[in-house]
């Protein structure tokens, strides 16, 4: 049955609708779970280090897709709410193309800089190598990185939330086989790890620019666009928190690099690359649901439908709040099995690792509001706000306990620091919620 953005939304009918996008970002989030497994076992410690190394400057690059996906649907929705289905697949169209040609003056800003950039971070010898290496092949796929994000939310906004997942999973799917392939099989190394994934980020953008470039039974398509300044603004304001979000999570993972190499060596770094794959996991989950509810909420802003905006309020807290409990537990069960998937050559490592894992754990019971807070007040086109969350929670929140905390803890506080950013960034998106409670009337 197909799920309208003008319904009223039940537990089971929320879930539903939300649950393609949720295993889209899942998905997306396993690309950089294979490469890292392959590269670990198959190639050795120090390409392994390399790849999560560089991997946070690769996603500040990609992130304008995320800005674009969320601001996009917020502003589309909102205007599918409004009855003008015209503008709304103008400004769609118009979102794309700047994000195409955006993503390709990136990857080549991107692919001159990066020896300098690792250089900066304190990359040397064959680390800086590695690092450079493997972050140009990927970077040759940045626009099709690009649009994969932004249409994440636009499948939802276009109520084809299945046939993105279809497409995500096509795009995980690729990256596993070329992985095992030029891996595994034709021992290819860091290159080909690069390349699969490069090329499955080619499958989840540019099949979608395929699809919406025709007709179709979705409610969004590509038609000639328009400059329109004001909307791209709006656009690029109101998801300005995706985008504050994702660079400042890229930003402190590198200074998280750093911290690490100064107190535990290269086998820190790699310990912070395990528990960052099943973050991405843990975080996927709950992008996805925010990038699912977005245009529910905005639809129906948009419409001045209040009572419905209180439900889904209302619904998604108790969602998120379950979810946060079991990931939480779960995290501590798969904390020794998925360090020594991962690390299980090097006993010194596999220790470090499963003690941050246990610490890092903790931060799965309070992130999940803060990602669906800042969601929130995006699709509500409070830009500001959700800004506000994302850049408290990341670079202040973060920073600053990542800086403070070993120095009281050692490696332990680099662990501890992510649980504190997470549980203020909470109390940060309650106090917001009470406070606009009367303006938006959820």
């Amino acid at each position: 049955m197909t799920v309208a953005l003008s319904d009223h939304f039940s537990y089971g009918k929320l879930i539903r609708f939300t649950l393609p996008s949720m295993a889209m970002m899942v998905f997306t989030s396993v690309y950089g779970v294979v490469d890292g497994f392959f590269v670990s076992n198959f190639v050795g410690q120090t390409p392994f280090t390399a790849v999560n190394f560089i991997m946070p400057y690769l996603m500040i690059l990609g992130t304008v897709g995320f800005m674009f996906g969320a601001g996009g649907s917020a502003l589309v929705s909102k205007t599918l709410g409004n009855g003008d289905p015209e503008k709304a697949n103008r400004i769609f169209s118009l979102l794309i193309y700047v994000s195409l040609g955006g993503g390709a003056v990136l990857a080549v800003g991107g692919i001159l800089s990066l020896p300098a950039v690792a250089s900066l971070l304190g990359a040397e010898g064959e680390l800086l190598e590695q690092s450079v290496l493997y972050g140009r092949v990927v970077l040759l796929a940045l626009p099709a990185f690009v649009l994969q994000m932004e249409f994440q939310s636009f499948f939802v906004t276009a109520e084809k939330p299945q046939l993105g997942l279809a497409v995500t999973v096509a795009a995980g799917v690729a990256n596993m086989v070329l992985d095992a392939l030029l891996v595994g099989i034709f021992s290819f190394g860091l290159v080909g790890a690069a390349a699969a994934t490069a090329l499955s980020q080619a499958v989840g953008g540019f099949v979608p620019l395929i699809y919406f470039s025709r007709p179709n039974k979705s409610l969004l398509r590509l038609t000639k666009a328009t400059f329109d300044g004001r909307s791209l603004w709006r656009t690029c304001t109101n998801g300005s928190s995706e985008l504050m979000s994702n660079i400042s999570m890229s930003l402190v993972g590198m200074l998280y690099n750093v911290q690490l190499l100064r107190y535990a060596g290269e086998n820190g770094v790699a310990a912070y690359g395990v528990l960052m794959y099943v973050s991405m996991i843990f975080n996927g989950i709950f992008i996805g649901y925010s990038i699912g509810t977005t245009p529910v909420v905005g639809y129906h802003y948009g419409a001045d439908n209040r009572t419905e905006l209180k439900s889904i309020l209302r619904k998604s807290s108790w969602i998120v709040g379950i979810s946060s409990v079991g990931m939480f537990l779960l995290a501590l069960v798969l904390a020794y099995p998925l360090s020594l998937l991962f690390v299980g050559y090097s006993p010194e490592l596999l220790e470090l690792t499963c003690s941050g894992f246990f610490i890092y754990s903790c931060a799965f019971l309070f992130m999940g509001f803060a990602i669906f807070g800042s969601g929130f007040f995006t699709a509500l086109n409070d830009g500001l706000t959700s800004a506000i969350i994302s850049f408290l929670r990341t670079l202040v929140f973060q920073t600053t306990a990542v800086i403070v905390l070993p120095l009281l803890l050692d490696v332990d506080g680099i662990w501890w620091s992510v649980v504190f950013a997470e549980l203020m960034a909470m109390a940060v998106f309650l106090v917001f919620l009470a406070g606009k409670r009367k303006k938006y009337g959820y």
